[in-house]
């Protein structure tokens, strides 16, 4: 019976992603029409009263955790990012407090400043370019409906996935974002993914299991994977094998926006090209910090310390919230509190 409801409950989800079942009319929740959200039912949790996303929107984010909206961010701005993004990784220009990270696979001795030899880069906040992500207006106007009109960005990537080795170091495995956050409510942070191009699942498109951000934060730790894993990419430890999982297969453009205890993950990188997206994670001004010490996000707090201390010189004995404090910004409104 449990098995039949999921099934059932995976065809809807498919079938507001543009797939339905056959016979099925399903109208996609990310396109045509969007009106004001004036009647609604009480029981809204995850998204607040607003006038950009229809009552159907609002009720699939509800419901699963994230929302897809089609053709968002325009061919010119995502051109812009990836030839910052190529200077950067040619060393062309090193904007302050950039992490860049090459995947675990790549071999020293063969390393060249190119965008080959880089799989990420985080805390792109002080590169002017990059950043204008994170203030789009066609960005912002969705942000607002979950976190309120006073809205920070705290924590940015542009990530390069690249063809597998064959050691599968490329995947990440499946966790919650908010593991890396030292702030709450959760409910008032929400991740914006941006396709920079085709985004399949031959390129190891993100994986969702709709629902589970209604579930509690849960344990992480590094998977126990033969050809290894890259720093940081936590998995969950314990989690239902049999829940219904969709692809976000996406068009270059498209933008994802997901609540911080949705649980995903991204596969492998089978083709030969390089798997771009943008993303930031934004949150509400008056979101309240947290002591992460003597809890399972400790371990983060560690091993982010840890490189800080080696890269930038930042004392070890530095706190998660006080590193999100130096350099969380705000991109709207009014920075009340976080």
């Amino acid at each position: 019976m449990e098995q039949t409801r999921a099934a059932a409950r995976l065809r809807t989800v498919l079938g507001h992603l543009g797939r339905p079942s056959a016979g099925a009319a399903i109208a996609h929740p990310t396109s045509g029409a969007v009106s004001p959200t004036t009647s609604h039912p009480p029981q809204f949790q995850y998204t607040l009263d607003n006038d950009v996303l229809s009552l159907e929107q609002r009720k699939f984010y509800e419901e699963n955790g994230f929302l897809v909206i089609k053709n968002l961010v325009s061919d010119a701005d995502i051109t812009r990012f990836r030839n910052q993004f190529e200077r950067i990784c040619k060393e062309n220009v090193k904007p302050q407090w950039m992490t860049i990270m090459r995947d675990v696979a790549l071999e020293k001795s063969k390393f060249i400043p190119s965008e080959e030899s880089v799989t990420k880069i985080q805390n792109f906040h002080g590169d002017e370019e990059l950043f204008r992500y994170c203030t789009l207006p066609e960005i912002l106007k969705y942000v607002e409906c979950f976190t309120g009109p006073n809205i920070m960005a705290v924590h940015t990537m542009l990530i390069n996935k690249p063809p597998d080795s064959g050691k599968k170091t490329t995947r990440h495995p499946l966790h919650q974002d908010l593991h890396y956050f030292p702030f709450r409510p959760g409910n008032k942070i929400v991740a914006a993914w941006t396709a920079m191009e085709k985004v399949t699942r031959d390129n190891g498109c993100l994986s969702v299991l709709p629902g589970t951000h209604k579930g509690n934060l849960k344990p992480h730790d590094y998977p126990q994977w033969e050809g290894g894993v890259n720093i940081m990419y936590y998995g969950i430890q314990d989690y239902d094998e049999n829940s219904p999982r969709v692809h976000l297969e996406m068009e270059k453009g498209d933008t994802v926006f997901f609540h911080p205890l949705l649980i995903h993950g991204s596969g492998l990188n089978k083709t030969k090209g390089y798997r771009k997206v943008i993303s930031c994670h934004f949150a509400s001004a008056d979101c309240h910090y947290i002591d992460v010490k003597g809890t399972n996000q400790e371990k983060f707090e560690k091993d982010l310390t840890r490189i800080m201390h080696k890269k930038l010189g930042i004392p070890e004995d530095i706190s998660l919230k006080d590193l999100y404090k130096f350099h969380v910004q705000l991109v709207k409104g009014e920075r009340t509190n976080l």
